[in-house]
């Protein structure tokens, strides 16, 4: 029973103040009204009693002129009134208007229509807590159990179902009756309505029920299917009688037409059993549903699931792997990439031939059809490719030719993995590096990319060791290179002759006009009679951006001012010529060489210092082509520098990929422990001990515990402490202190009121505001404080973006004689580190968010510390990110270190940053540069690495 002391507002409706209508006016317009004002009329005064002014002399009204009408939307809407007005008087107890209202309602369930008494029945649910409006309406709703229509019915069973969990006293023999209805009921939904009764109140007569059904599962309602499932994973919960019944009919339910009983069968089959064929008979059905399923979120659901399956049941899923491949036919990448990592993680030595070969169908088709995310598509290929041939040397051969062809892939990523792989492929397995270093040097005029020419020359100047193999590469080099002196044939292409390179060359610069080559002497005469001047590096830059398209491409990215490629070309020269001069006993033929590859390297000097080339030869490259060109005039001499080249740099990539095993074995390592390990006492429950595996067990009690934070670790009262924020002063008439805890996307305010006065305060208000991306979900009600006493208050702050968000307030209230007064609370700021978490991701993708990024915020180093790797650390514990530079290449000791880190927010936004420093005999000197895509991250950040500096140790997380 509620009280008018009791009652609550509990949902606020937007009305316009300015048209609220008085009493009269509403009492007139109910009164004489038609049904259109009565309605609209009914409307506000339900509204108006939902916000809290529930105007209790026009129920007498509503009844006398509302409630006779025929009118259905009437009705209906009366029923909503009904739901929501004061039924009760100051004392408690039944006002004697609602006689007339349950007559009414009595009158509405032996209604000849049969629309009327199923809405009534649907709002005998609502009124649930009135027992003493519900005891004369249960003879009625049992007697509608038997109407003829099944809308009524269906209506019927809720309604007592209802009334019986709140009120058993009322219908104690629910259970046979609805056990009664159930059997002899023959519509679909009612048979569900009655079977979620028994689920839900007598398990025993449910399960009763399903044993009679077991043999005909198969032909029932989907709706009747599921909720059977439902009662089988309950049942088996407590009682193991019916087990392999209960196997066999969910056996049938995973063949059902309904992909939703698909799904729910074989998510509970495995909780029922672990056997092989049960387990491969669950994962073949979310196969099944991940093909034939439209909807690309179902997809990813069923993806997750079948991926959990497989990773408690090792290799007894392998032989179904290629029909997870299936899944790829979808458009989705979402999809395709969820698909693949399970696939990747399923490819063993039996099936390994097989999933290379679709992939490289797959590849083709990329080729030949253009699909959306095409270029996406087929990189993601192309790196699983890759992880499959690193893992099975058998099938390497077979699939390093096939996608060498994509070197000349125009997606660049695409081409940039092939090179990425094929470089491993060739350190791993010497035995093909002959036939990957011929099909590479072939494969050179029709590459592209400057950086795919980077990757094929380091990968050539490494891996060819023949004699023969030397000389075509040198010769490959020379036709993707053209015509050498470059400058002389550019300027010979563009019209000119010797003397005008000298003439161009000694011009550089000065700006003077002149004629070109052959085209000189004779003045131009424009049309409209003047004479035309031109300077030959106008006519030269003219013409050479209209013979630059037929040039070769290594030709047109030196042109184009790209020279780092230049410097590894000069580096890629040097080792092969070094080789060379090592295997062959030709003096003659060596001294050639070494003369075509100084040419070469003194030739893209030359045009990077011209008014040729869009940007000038930077001194990075300029010394390293210079180095190089040095090092081969020294080739006699044997210098260090011949083991620098011939063996160092392969011995530093060769490293590099024994520590990225390593550091996968590590990883894989410490996840199987982490998995195996468990402790003698951590079984709580006797459940537990069963065979099956704990995480199979589907508890949906536990998962809306779980996403509620029932389940959540409590923390200690140490660590609750560090959350309290003081609000006001020791002195204030009103002491205020919160206690703040970040909860998922939710912050909970705990705030403490303490009346520090011997006066009652009345109509105190805790008022917040925020500042940022932050959001108020509902302000505290009003209270009244007596001197001395406590009042906790309670205050919800929705997130919505990773930014540094500040909360302010006021208390107000009144004090003697009703004087108003106020305190104004201190600011609570909230710590953009619970939402950030350390995150890993490869070096191509933090340089692709690197460049993409708009926002940066450069933090200069200013600390004490001295060691480099003890600030990177202490950098990495008080901003939450990780570390992506590999451990290997900061080991050692040295005075300079650049790393980089990266973390991710629970929002999904990516925060990247950059670590220099360098020591010297004042400490650290260096900075960090920080970027995001937005503004908060970048700046909140970098306050956070200020304040982590003022001292050595990390702030208190």
């Amino acid at each position: 029973m509620t009280t008018a002391a009791d009652a609550v507002c509990y949902t606020l409706v937007q009305e316009d103040g300015s048209e609220t209508p008085t009493t009269q006016e509403l009492r007139t317009a109910l009164q004489k009204g038609t049904d259109e004002v009565k309605l609209e009329t009914l409307r506000k005064i339900i509204v108006a009693t939902i916000n809290g002014n529930p105007q209790p002399t026009l129920l007498m009204p509503i009844i006398q002129y509302v409630m006779p009408s025929k009118n259905k939307q009437l009705k209906k809407l009366l029923h909503f009134y009904w739901e929501v007005c004061p039924k009760y008087d100051d004392n408690g107890k039944l006002k004697q208007e609602m006689i007339l209202v349950v007559n009414a309602i009595r009158n509405d369930l032996q209604h000849p229509n049969e629309y009327i008494r199923g809405e009534t029945l649907r709002f005998l649910q609502k009124i649930s807590k009135d027992a003493e409006l519900l005891e004369p309406l249960i003879p009625i709703c049992r007697s509608c159990l038997e109407h003829r229509h099944s809308y009524v019915r269906k209506n019927a069973v809720f309604a007592i179902y209802t009334i019986y969990r709140s009120f058993e006293h009322l219908i104690p023999d629910a259970p046979e009756l609805i056990q009664t209805f159930l059997a002899a009921e023959s519509d679909a939904t009612c048979k569900r309505n009655a079977f979620v009764f028994l689920a839900n109140c007598a398990m025993d007569k449910a399960v009763e029920y399903v044993v009679g059904v077991v043999e005909n599962v198969g032909s029932l309602d989907e709706s009747l299917q599921m909720a059977v499932i439902e009662v089988i994973r309950l049942s088996c919960k407590d009682d193991s009688t019916h087990r392999a019944r209960w196997i066999r009919c969910i056996f049938e339910l995973v063949n059902a037409s309904s992909h939703a009983v698909k799904y729910e069968a074989a998510s509970t089959l495995t909780t029922l059993t672990q056997n092989p064929a049960a387990v491969k008979a669950a994962a073949s059905c979310f196969i099944n549903l991940a093909i034939k399923e439209s909807d690309n979120n179902v997809k990813l659901i069923v993806l997750d699931r079948l991926d959990t399956l497989r990773s408690k049941h090792g290799h007894v899923l392998d032989s179904l792997v290629m029909d997870i491949i299936q899944v790829l036919s979808s458009a989705d990448m979402e999809v395709r990439k969820k698909a693949i990592s399970i696939v990747l993680s399923m490819v063993s030595s039996r099936n390994v031939e097989e999933v290379v070969l679709f992939f490289k169908k797959q590849l083709q088709r990329t080729q030949e059809a253009d699909f959306e995310k095409n270029s996406e598509y087929r990189q993601l290929l192309i790196q699983s490719i890759h992880v499959c041939a690193i893992k099975f040397s058998e099938v390497a051969a077979s699939v390093v030719h096939a996608l060498m062809d994509f070197l000349g892939d125009s997606n660049n990523p695409s081409a940039l993995d092939v090179v990425a792989f094929v470089r491993e492929v060739v350190e791993k397995f010497p035995p093909l590096r002959q036939a990957i270093t011929e099909r590479l040097t072939q494969s050179l005029p029709d590459m592209k990319s400057a950086k795919v020419f980077r990757g094929v020359f380091w990968i050539l100047g490494e891996y060819v060791e023949g004699v023969e193999g030397i000389e075509e590469v040198i010769r490959a080099i020379g036709r993707v290179l053209g015509e050498i002196p470059i400058l002389a044939s550019e300027v010979k292409a563009a019209g000119g002759g010797e003397e005008v390179v000298a003439e161009s060359e000694a011009k550089e610069g000065a700006g003077k006009e002149g004629a070109l080559g052959g085209g000189g002497g004779r003045p131009k005469v424009l049309a409209d009679g003047t004479y035309a001047t031109e300077t030959a590096f106008t006519t030269t830059s003219v013409k050479v951006d209209v013979v630059r398209a037929a040039k070769p491409p290594l030709r047109t990215l030196f042109l184009g001012g790209d020279f780092f490629t230049g410097a590894v070309l000069a580096g890629a020269l040097t080792k092969l010529i070094m080789r060379f001069d090592d295997l062959s006993k030709d003096r003659k033929k060596a001294n050639s060489l070494k003369a075509e590859a100084m040419l070469m390297m003194t030739s893209i000097i030359r045009v990077g210092q011209s008014k040729f080339v869009t940007h000038q030869i930077d001194e990075d490259s300029l010394e390293r082509i210079m180095n190089c060109i040095q090092t081969l005039s020294e080739l006699e001499d044997k210098a260090p520098v011949h083991e620098i080249f011939l063996s160092d740099t392969k011995s530093a990539y060769t490293y590099m990929l024994t520590a990225q095993e390593k550091r996968a074995a590590e990883k894989k390592e410490a996840e199987t422990s982490k998995a195996a390990a468990v402790q003698v006492d951590d079984l709580l429950t006797f459940r537990q001990f069963s065979k099956k595996a704990a995480d199979d067990v589907i508890d949906y009690d536990e998962d809306v515990g779980r996403a509620t934070g029932a389940t959540e670790i409590h923390e200690d009262f140490i660590s609750n402490l560090s959350r309290i924020s003081q609000l006001t002063g020791f002195s204030d008439p009103i002491y205020a202190e919160a206690y703040v805890k970040v909860q998922g996307f939710d912050i909970l305010l705990d705030v403490l009121l303490v009346n520090q006065t011997a006066n009652t305060l009345q109509n105190l208000c805790l008022d917040f505001a925020t500042l940022g991306d932050l959001k108020l979900v509902e302000r505290p009600s009003v209270y009244t404080i007596a001197p001395h006493s406590f009042q906790s208050i309670k205050a919800t702050i929705k997130v919505s973006s990773t930014e540094t968000g500040v909360i302010f307030g006021s208390i107000l209230w009144e004090g003697p004689n009703m004087s108003e007064s106020c305190v104004i609370l201190n600011d609570i700021h909230i710590d953009i580190m619970d939402y950030i978490k350390p995150a890993y991701c490869n070096e191509a993708q933090f340089r692709s968010m690197w460049t993409e990024f708009e926002w940066e915020n450069r933090v200069n180093v200013n600390t004490s510390m001295s060691d480099p790797r003890a600030y990177l650390k202490h950098i990495m514990k008080s901003t939450n990110m990780s570390c992506l530079t590999p451990e290997g290449a900061m080991s050692g000791e040295c005075d300079f270190l650049s790393a980089n880190m990266y973390a991710r927010s629970l929002f999904g936004e990516d925060a990247l940053a950059n670590l220099s420093i360098e020591r010297c005999e004042a400490g650290l000197t260096g900075h960090v540069r920080i970027r995001s895509k937005t503004q908060g991250i970048a700046l909140s950040l970098g306050d956070r690495i200020t304040m982590a500096q003022k001292d050595n140790k990390p702030p208190v997380p």
